[in-house]
């Protein structure tokens, strides 16, 4: 996802790398192989397949604001559906944040203390994608009332929520992506989840 530097600071959203070390399993157990892996069990299935979700939701409103900023969707159709994804992807992505910190993540933690310090940069992720979707939901709140209001209004507000979908979307790719270069590795190696 190409995403401009203002808005990377802006919503703080990371774009080093994960450090060398915190892949060190990943070279033993690359993506193309977890499928095959005996340890690739329905728990870590599941866990990737709300990956999608997220990716796919994240997808969702931003070519939603962009068909409405484009005046190819009415106003009230593109609120209904800000509003029902919106919601589906926030509830679903606080809720999966707070299973991995609170369960997940110590899980693998106990398992091998190597990767600690990649789980403590994820963590701080969830934290500033909890910002990013506090943005999220003001924004397309205004939109959402603007739309029965003034729809100038609400198209000048969704140029804004334009923004925050593609940070979102942005911050999900980057995240998503290490978060499973890092814990599929370790569930394989260490045969958790099964």
């Amino acid at each position: 996802m190409i995403f401009d530097q203002a808005l990377a600071e802006r919503f703080n959203i990371r774009q080093n790398n994960m450090p060398d070390e915190m892949r060190l399993l990943l070279r033993d157990y690359p993506r193309d192989s977890w499928e095959a892996h005996p340890g690739f069990k329905q728990a870590t299935q599941n866990w990737l397949g709300a990956h999608q979700m997220f990716r796919r939701l994240g997808d969702i409103t931003r070519t939603n604001t962009e068909r409405f900023l484009s005046k190819s969707s009415a106003a009230d159709e593109f609120a209904a559906e800000l509003s029902y994804y919106g919601n589906i992807m926030v509830g679903n992505l606080h809720g999966h944040h707070h299973f991995e910190d609170h369960s997940y993540f110590p899980e693998l933690s106990a398992a091998d203390r190597r990767f600690d310090v990649g789980l403590e940069i994820l963590e701080k992720d969830h934290q500033s994608l909890n910002a990013v979707l506090e943005q999220f939901i003001e924004t397309s709140n205004r939109v959402i009332m603007l739309s029965k209001l003034d729809e100038k209004q609400a198209y000048e507000e969704a140029g804004g929520l334009h923004q925050v979908a593609i940070a979102i979307e942005a911050f999900l790719d980057r995240h998503l992506g290490d978060e499973e270069d890092l814990a599929v590795p370790i569930i394989l190696h260490h045969r958790l989840r099964g």
